[in-house]
């Protein structure tokens, strides 16, 4: 006999009529052997069932019963034993009917009947299996039927149909990554979603917790392992982004890295600059601020400026990095007089030149760090011209807070006016719409999206600046101005010192 479905086992059975050569007479004894028969016959093997055990996401391997290479030889052999049964019992029947069934017949037909019931294989075949109509493959829908499949997720799987959710291909790891109710490789799923570092470009390592720790730039979100903080990799001293591995940075030569974004728009020499600087006085007067007198505007490097900080006596220096600076005493400057040209990842032939400044009002000239980008430049030009605007229409001793706060108010509206279009900043009345800087760049095609987003993060520096005076000064004169109005909000200052609230 040979079974439809490998996993249900059952003994061979004798059942219906034996035919006589004599009719459809039927002897005595041979009902008495049918009897005897179908009692014996009901004894049968149940199958066994064995539900996989799930332990948290683990693939789990059933193997199916391995099938005998005699299964049909023993069918064949079951078969003839069976003839071989019917044929002894018909001979029984040969003799006169005057013959009785005696204790040696019914001695045979016992032997007979317990050799039929007697499996010619072994009796401890494998039976802990499931039934096929159990397991349906959570992959493709179809039954799995004879082999190998997996138990893992609350289904079953064929291997092959058990497939990463990212590559496609089979996971025949013992261990895999799960997103969702979606099945990875571990390579696989921390390629897409652990971190990786974009200074060096590798992943970022767990820390002693286990845990993977890395520091994010709030602006750029420029993610990188914490090591890179302290080992020495360059930071544009524009943007603050760090160097990356793929991407060099423009050495200044004074200890300042400018990135490629920034240096496309860097101002490196006081000629280059002196068009801005006229565009920002310009915009001085559209918001009814002019300055009448001819402050000079020098580009300097980093020694000269900050040399000319320790020559000043007076002012609140934003540390540890200054980058203007509104001098009111006679010093000899050292300014940039022609650009420097690129060699390599460095800028060479720089061309300075000294220049004696001599006081001829309260302000002797307004000094700008060179090779910073244009709206930066122009943000740190706006700052130190309200220095100058304060002193010389005759506001002093301000705390820093109220002299600092407001001139990062007027680099603030200078930096909104270049890069945010249809600000809803309420003017005053007498203002100009936009500065001449601002329509001259118009008439150019305005700004690339590159600057303008520089010029987002210059004007996000200002808004989060944690300093006293320059953050939360900021933050309480443009609330004043926001309120109030620049013009009140002068007048207040000049009156009591401090901002109107």
């Amino acid at each position: 006999m040979t079974s439809s479905e490998i996993n249900h086992l059952s003994r061979p059975r004798i059942s219906g009529e034996i035919a006589s050569p004599y009719g459809n007479k039927k002897s005595g004894f041979m009902a008495w052997l049918r009897k005897l028969f179908k009692r014996g016959s009901n004894h049968r093997i149940m199958s066994g069932r064995r539900h996989p055990q799930l332990i948290g996401e683990e693939n789990i391997v059933w193997h199916a019963p391995t099938r005998s290479k005699n299964d049909r030889t023993r069918s064949e052999n079951e078969d003839l034993d069976h003839a071989i049964a019917l044929s002894l019992a018909e001979d029984l029947r040969k003799p006169t009917r005057d013959r009785k069934p005696t204790d040696n017949d019914e001695a045979f037909a016992r032997s007979l009947q317990e050799s039929l019931n007697t499996p010619s294989y072994p009796p401890n075949t494998p039976a802990h299996f499931f039934p096929r109509e159990y397991r349906v493959c959570s992959g493709c829908d179809h039954e799995i039927g004879y082999g190998n499949y997996l138990a893992c997720m609350g289904a079953f799987w064929h291997p092959g149909c058990f497939c990463c959710h990212s590559c496609g291909h089979p996971i025949t790891e013992h261990e895999f990554s799960l997103s969702g109710m979606q099945p990875y490789h571990e390579s696989c799923f921390k390629e897409l979603h652990h971190p990786k570092c974009e200074v060096c470009h590798q992943f970022i390592p767990r820390n002693a917790a286990g845990l993977i720790e890395y520091r994010s730039h709030p602006f750029w979100n420029q993610k990188y392992c914490p090591l890179h903080e302290h080992d020495q990799t360059a930071r544009c001293c524009s943007c603050e982004r760090l160097e990356s591995s793929n991407a060099r940075y423009i050495s200044l030569g004074d200890g300042r890295s400018l990135c490629f974004e920034c240096m496309e728009s860097a101002i490196m020499d006081t000629g280059d600059c002196q068009p801005l600087y006229h565009a920002i006085r310009d915009f001085f007067e559209g918001m009814n601020m002019k300055i009448d007198q001819q402050i000079p505007m020098l580009l300097v490097e980093r020694q000269a400026l900050n040399e000319a900080i320790q020559g000043e006596k007076n002012g609140h220096h934003h540390m540890p990095e200054t980058r203007g600076l509104c001098l009111s005493e006679e010093q000899t400057v050292s300014s940039i007089l022609r650009r420097p040209r690129f060699g390599g990842n460095r800028l060479v032939g720089m061309r300075t030149h000294p220049q004696k400044l001599s006081r001829k009002c309260e302000v002797t000239a307004i000094l700008v760090l060179y090779g910073l980008p244009r709206l930066l430049t122009g943000s740190i030009l706006a700052h130190e011209l309200m220095h100058g605007w304060l002193r010389l229409k005759g506001y002093r001793n301000l705390k820093p807070e109220v002299e600092e706060g407001i001139c990062q108010a007027l680099s603030y509206m200078w930096l909104e006016s270049e890069v945010i279009s249809g600000s809803t900043r309420s003017m005053p009345p007498t203002s100009v719409a936009s500065s001449s800087s601002s329509s001259l760049l118009s008439k150019k095609g305005g700004i690339s999206d590159l600057e303008k987003k520089l010029g987002k993060f210059f004007v996000h520096q200002i808004a989060n600046d944690t300093s006293t005076a320059y953050g939360r000064g900021f933050r309480d004169a443009n609330a004043a101005v926001n309120k109030y109005g620049l013009r009140r909000t002068l007048d207040h200052i000049q009156l009591t010192g401090n901002f109107p609230t």
